[in-house]
């Protein structure tokens, strides 16, 4: 083999190295016309062609009902030479349209490393009378031993390719992750609440979300935007409870140059900056009574005055607002406009608290599983069936924003390929001992001694056991033999206690994958 076949097996691109090898076999054997077939969704596909005309063959797919020597070569899983006026394998109609005939055919197998056929290359003669084609037998298997290093070579860079699609299609999926989070939920009640997204979004009225924190006001309201004909324009969001009364309104409604000190150049407010679009109000039951007056005007007429304007500005917007708050009861308290209240709930929309959704906490725990995992660049984790049922249980009172920071934590902090019990917080697998903020999870030193001797003291003397037993057999890789040793008693009484506290290395929940 000389240095430019040696070269061959240099090249990672399929397109690069299929025409290199193709052309290398057509010089080695003095004629001038090969193709390369890939076996392709059932059918047989020229990827790859050289010679007079060639850009008539590329592309071309052969149905495996009809007969062709690239078909029976790839199926027999063997080399052939077909003279083409009389081989009843060769198919004539492909050359049809050809001014040049082929008059012999050497076609050879290409295979994986495993042997499995994944295509064929044709050498082909053109020569009407005399062949060109060396067919001594000892060149033919040399000829034969180089296609199938050369075969494998191809194989090895399509595969390369198709990784490197994979990881290309992966980036892209990763950077939507990062961009648009999902609506995950099967819960009779949730479902309820996507139908009617689904159909608010169809109309132009405004909506307003209702539901504790976390819950996921905000996904269904930008679900609602790109639903509806305004999803090409903007989609802006204001947190009513994030800024002071007077920046509020400024942040809303805009200001003059000169409309008050600093105000040193026009500003445009967020309901004109979304004029076309949609003005997500989050937490509007934070809104002062002065602003909600304000925003009644858009509700009615469609105009706004910024701060130190004297005459009004027509805009089109869509209003979705949110509230964590019973605004029925600061409407009877006069905390909250009755009329805004009529004018923002013409189609209103209350999302369930995740305690009310248990069926949905295995599907959103292996979302954020993948989701994170990926973001994180990780292998996904899986949760062991006592860690599944202490997640399904809890109370969750933060919601689906609390049950993502926790996996967040818990795949950073957890050091094996299974979640179990032990990772979870004091508070999730215990909720006796009281909630336990996610930025104290691992507090300062002072404390460490004290929050032991709490957690130690929360448990029965069977729980202590189990977790005992179940450190020590995670420690050595589920080993009794070796856990039993480090725990200081024999194998059988280990084993004995393993049994009485139902301790079983089958720990993945069904469907938590």
């Amino acid at each position: 083999m000389n240095q430019s076949n040696l070269e061959l097996f240099k090249e990672l691109n399929p397109e690069t190295l299929q025409k290199k090898f193709l052309n290398s076999l057509l010089k080695i054997q003095n004629v001038h016309r090969g193709s390369i077939w890939i076996k392709k969704e059932g059918q047989y596909q020229c990827v790859e062609a050289a010679g007079a005309e060639s850009e008539r063959i590329v592309g071309v797919k052969l149905d495996p009902g009809n007969p062709s020597i690239v078909g029976w070569v790839i199926e027999n899983k063997k080399m052939t030479l077909a003279e083409t006026k009389s081989d009843r394998r060769h198919y004539r109609e492909l050359e049809e349209h050809l001014a040049v005939k082929s008059s012999m055919i050497l076609c050879f197998p290409l295979f994986f490393r495993d042997k499995k056929v994944y295509g064929a290359v044709q050498v082909i003669d053109t020569t009407p009378e005399k062949s060109s084609l060396n067919l001594d037998s000892a060149y033919l298997e040399q000829l034969q031993n180089l296609v199938d290093i050369c075969s494998i070579a191809l194989s090895n860079a399509i595969l390369y390719a198709n990784e490197q699609k994979k990881a290309l299609n992966l980036k892209s999926a990763l950077n939507e992750s990062k961009t648009r989070s999902e609506m995950i939920g099967q819960c009779p009640s949730f479902q309820k609440c996507l139908d009617l997204s689904k159909s608010y979004a169809e109309t132009e009225f405004h909506v307003l979300i209702t539901g504790e924190s976390g819950t996921g006001k905000e996904l269904i309201a930008e679900k609602i935007h790109r639903g509806s004909p305004r999803k090409n324009h903007p989609f802006l969001v204001q947190n009513c409870s994030a800024i002071p009364e007077t920046l509020l309104e400024s942040e809303l409604f805009g200001y003059k140059k000169g409309a008050f000190t600093g105000a040193s150049q026009d500003k445009t407010g967020l309901f004109e900056a979304a004029d076309g679009g949609t003005v997500f109000l989050d937490e509007i039951g934070d809104m002062p009574m002065s602003i909600q007056a304000s925003l009644l005007r858009i509700l009615q007429k469609n105009e706004i005055k910024p701060l130190g304007e004297t005459r009004v500005r027509h805009i089109d917007v869509r209003i979705v607002a949110a509230t964590n708050k019973d605004i029925h009861k600061m409407i009877s308290e006069q905390t909250f406009r009755q009329d805004l209240f009529y004018r923002l709930s013409v189609l209103p929309v209350h999302l369930p608290p995740l305690r009310e959704r248990r069926e949905d906490i295995p599907l959103l725990i292996r979302h954020f599983l993948e989701k994170e995992s990926l973001k994180a660049g990780i292998i996904e984790k899986k949760v062991s069936i006592e860690a599944m049922q202490a997640l399904a249980v809890y109370s969750w009172p933060g919601n689906i924003r609390e049950l993502e920071n926790l996996i967040r934590y818990l795949i950073v902090t957890t050091e094996d390929d299974y979640i179990e019990l032990i990772n979870l917080p004091l508070h999730v697998r215990d909720p006796g001992t009281g909630r336990m903020p996610y930025a104290e999870l691992n507090p300062e030193p002072e404390n460490r001694d004290r929050d032991l001797v709490d957690q130690l003291c929360s448990m029965t003397w069977p729980q202590l056991e189990k977790e005992y037993v179940i450190a020590l057999l995670k420690k050595h890789n589920w080993n009794i033999t070796w856990a039993a040793k480090a725990s200081g008693i024999n194998r059988s009484t280990f084993a004995s206690r393993m049994r009485k506290l139902k301790i079983k290395r089958d720990r993945q929940l069904p469907g938590a994958e």
